[in-house]
């Protein structure tokens, strides 16, 4: 019978390992998808505004999962660079929503693309057999994250 120590420890190791390999990737990612030198939250307040279209700072707040403050102080940076702008609200005049400028428009693409071509080509120089790795952990990795 296994040592109930033995695998809390590999536990443990397990767990050391992946924080320490996605780590290294969203540290890469963001190295080689950074037009403007844009901060990690700006990008993702960018990322979400392309997705999901105008949205007020408590709805970006929550779906970024930060605080208002936080997201507040993101945004006021963005519009200062001109990447997004203010609207008003269709259904509450005490509200505004924000959304992208061309400006933030293209950033935002800039970023996807630069992304998707990096990890790409580091994806084509694995062999088959790791891609196929890959791809089986991304699954688990999603399942992970989504729990």
């Amino acid at each position: 019978m296994a040592d109930p120590s033995d695998h809390a420890a590999s536990l443990a190791a397990d767990v050391e390992d992946l924080l320490q390999a996605t780590g290294l990737l969203l540290r890469r990612l963001r190295a080689e998808s950074n037009p403007g030198e844009l901060t990690w939250s700006q990008f993702a307040a960018l990322a979400r505004l392309g997705k999901l279209g105008p949205a007020t700072t408590a709805d970006l707040a929550r779906a970024e999962t930060v605080k208002p403050q936080s997201m507040g102080a993101t945004l006021a940076a963005l519009e200062q660079a001109g990447f997004i702008e203010r609207r008003a609200h269709p259904t509450d005049g005490r509200q505004v929503l924000f959304a992208l400028t061309e400006g933030g428009d293209a950033a935002w693409q800039d970023g996807r693309r630069l992304r998707r071509a990096w990890l790409g080509q580091a994806l084509n120089q694995l062999d088959p057999a790791e891609r196929d790795a890959v791809a089986g952990a991304a699954a688990v990795i999603r399942r992970l994250a989504t729990s």
